[in-house]
């Protein structure tokens, strides 16, 4: 069935009854963002430097000196946001057209939180060789790449093909940002119950991009273990239904050697992490340890409701912007790419993923409390906080260009 379009001009029906206004759409009217000068255009003398002829001095020292494309464009500071519209928010496979307005919103974040240009690019195409194909040829234009939408598990190939071949940052926020800010909120929950990552064992509610990229950064930033489910359980060795981003997770993950459903993994974890939707059992949260932590992060309903996860968690968090603890991935994507831009990296490697992390939680600072173990998204020290760590950190793991 065709969703309702209610128009926001609140048009009078064909009974002569007035049509509710929304917000939305008048909001979304003529799109959200435009593209605007940042040179003056006001006599011939300006058109003569910002066009022809003053543009073919820049023009032929770039083709003779190409690096300086950076300081002459505006290359270094603007990102493609790239999707296929097959996993948009919680709509799933809607198509390049139906992104649009979530690709526009991701441009003007960038824009409002970092300081960054971006460039909503939807494709029409599926086919991961072919993303990879298009992205390649549209580089020359952009500093970096935030994948966005794409489902799993073409979202891992295509990601690495792209780092493979583009020396520009490559990240799928869907995936890295949300382990960021996972890690930064788990940090300062962390700490807040006097224990450190190593003392903690995780569940992760999902093995799609989300899923799979937060339990391999939390291992990597020292987590204890952490066990992944999805629809049939536990991701384990011994199962044979595994697809290979799934058989490589289960290699990595699961150390107690747990079997079973979400349910079984749950029994004495020390965090629930959720990013698949569905519901969680209540009797199910009551079994995890002592001061556990649920990050029930499914939108706009979290797998543990908060009212109930507050009866057995010393630390509750969701995705949702009504409830403490939003652990939302602007937090990170702006400041990233804005501190990766600021050294020309050619990469986005862990080491600068965990500053950022680092960073975030480190902005709390005395205001740490189990209502607040992540910044607000508007707190307007967390962008440049994080830019500056993960600058630092790409000079320092060798990355950096400038």
């Amino acid at each position: 069935m065709a969703a309702e379009i209610v128009n926001p001009r609140s048009d009078s029906g064909t009974d002569g009854a007035q049509e509710p206004f929304d917000p939305a759409f008048a909001l979304h009217r003529g799109g959200k963002m435009a593209i605007s000068a940042t040179v003056p255009l006001r006599d011939k003398d300006d058109l003569s430097l910002a066009y022809t002829p003053g543009v073919a001095k820049v023009c032929t020292a770039i083709a003779e000196q190409p690096e300086l494309v950076h300081d002459y464009t505006w290359k270094s500071q603007v990102v493609a946001v790239v999707t296929d519209g097959t996993a948009v928010l919680g709509l799933g496979d809607i198509g390049p057209e139906a992104s649009l307005p979530v690709m526009e919103g991701k441009a003007i974040l960038f824009k409002q939180f970092g300081g960054v240009d971006a460039v909503p690019i939807a494709l029409a195409t599926t086919d991961a060789d072919e993303i990879v194909e298009t992205v390649v040829r549209l580089a020359p234009s952009f500093g970096g790449v935030n994948l966005e939408d794409i489902s799993a598990p073409r979202c891992f190939e295509i990601e690495r093909k792209l780092q493979e071949r583009l020396d520009i940052p490559v990240f799928h926020d869907d995936q890295h940002g949300t382990a960021v800010v996972t890690l930064a909120a788990l940090r300062n929950a962390a700490k807040l119950t006097d224990r450190g990552l190593g003392d903690l064992r995780a569940v992760i509610s999902g093995a799609g991009a989300a899923g799979v990229a937060i339990a391999k950064f939390l291992l990597e930033a020292g987590l204890g273990d952490v066990a992944v489910t999805d629809r049939k359980g536990i991701v384990s060795r011994d199962r044979d239904d595994l697809n290979p981003v799934k058989r490589e997770l289960a290699e990595i993950t699961n150390k107690a050697g747990l079997t079973g459903s979400l349910e079984d993994a749950l029994a004495g974890a020390d965090v629930f992490i959720g990013v698949s939707g569905g519901t969680v059992p209540e009797a199910a949260v009551a079994s995890m340890a002592p001061n556990a932590f649920v990050f029930a992060m499914a939108n706009p309903n979290p797998e543990v409701h908060p009212d109930v996860a507050h009866k057995y968690a010393a630390v509750v968090a969701t995705g949702r912007s009504d409830y403490p603890n939003q652990i939302n991935n602007v937090l990170a994507f702006p400041g990233i790419f804005a501190g990766a831009l600021q050294v020309r990296a050619s990469r986005i490697t862990e080491g600068m993923k965990i500053a950022a992390a680092n960073a975030i939680a480190d902005v709390v600072g005395d205001q740490l409390a189990a209502d607040c173990v992540i910044p607000s998204p508007f707190d307007e020290r967390v962008a440049p906080a994080v830019a500056n760590a993960v600058a630092a950190a790409a000079r320092a793991e060798g990355v950096a260009r400038r």
